[in-house]
C-alpha cells in the first residue's frame, strides 16, 4: 500500500498471513498450541488490570520487541475493545521512551495498524448497518 509516496505495511495482510501459518502449526502441534492459547487466555483475563490495560501493555511490548505480528494482533484487539486512540498514542509514547529510536519506528507502525483496523471496523459497521 502506498501512503504519501512511501510504502507502508498492511497489518490486515500481516495478521491474515500469520493466522494461516498459525493454523498449520496448530494442525501439526495441537497440544503445544493449546498450551499457548491457555497461556494467552490466562494472561489476558481481567483481574487487577483490565483487559484493555493488558492489551495496551501487549502493544507496547510488541513495539519494544519490534514484532509486526504482535503490533497487528494487539492493535486489532484494541480497536475491537473500543479503546480510544488517545490511550494508544500515550501507550506508544511510553514504549518509545523505554525503547528509544527503534521503538519510535515501530510505534509509528503501531498507530498505522490501529488506524487501519479502526477504518476497517468503521467500514464493516457501515456495511452491516445497510
Amino acid at each position: 500500500m502506498l501512503e504519501g509516496g512511501t510504502v507502508t505495511k498492511s497489518y490486515t495482510q500481516i495478521t491474515a498471513d500469520i493466522n494461516r501459518g498459525i493454523a498449520k502449526i496448530r494442525e501439526g502441534a495441537p497440544d503445544a498450541m493449546a498450551g499457548f492459547s491457555a497461556l494467552a487466555k490466562g494472561a489476558m483475563k481481567p483481574g487487577a488490570l483490565s483487559a484493555e490495560q493488558k492489551e495496551l501493555m501487549a502493544l507496547a511490548i510488541g513495539v519494544a520487541g519490534h514484532c509486526d505480528g504482535c503490533i497487528g494482533f494487539h492493535a486489532k484487539a484494541l480497536v475491537r475493545m473500543g479503546v480510544p486512540r488517545e490511550q494508544v498514542i500515550e501507550t506508544l509514547a511510553v514504549a518509545v521512551y523505554m525503547g528509544g529510536g527503534p521503538s519510535l519506528m515501530y510505534a509509528a507502525d503501531a498507530i498505522h495498524a490501529f488506524d487501519e483496523f479502526q477504518t476497517e471496523a468503521v467500514r464493516q459497521a457501515g456495511t452491516s448497518a445497510a
